[in-house]
């Protein structure tokens, strides 16, 4: 169940990158902490929640998190007030890998107090 929750929850919050993204500068909702922790939050979520779900495949789990944070970027070229920029990617690419990792962690210690 928890498994299930955390997939859900984790391609949920992809979806949400992906709109916040890639909709136009004035639609993207601000919380007043500025893009960078924003985009470092966002992917350490995501990560995290890839990570406790799919920590049996840690390494497409990490793949998969480096290039939803490149494709992502390059998605922003379809919006004209959108501006992609390599760093920015490598910051998001950087945090989701973190966040897997983490999660990939935290799954196994919770595995491991499990089994007599």
């Amino acid at each position: 169940m928890f498994v299930t929750v955390c997939r859900t929850a984790a391609w949920l919050t992809l979806v949400a990158i992906v709109v916040v993204t890639i909709v136009p500068i004035g639609m993207r909702p601000m919380s007043g902490f500025g893009p960078e922790p924003e985009r470092i939050a966002a992917f350490l979520a995501f990560g995290l929640l890839l990570g406790l779900a799919y920590h049996r495949n840690w390494l497409l789990t990490l793949c998969l998190v480096v290039a939803v944070a490149f494709g992502i970027e390059a998605l922003q070229l379809l919006s004209p007030t959108r501006h992609p920029a390599v760093d920015d990617a490598v910051v998001k690419a950087a945090a989701g890998v973190a966040g897997v990792l983490a999660g990939c962690l935290i799954a196994r210690n919770g595995q491991s107090r499990q089994r007599p």
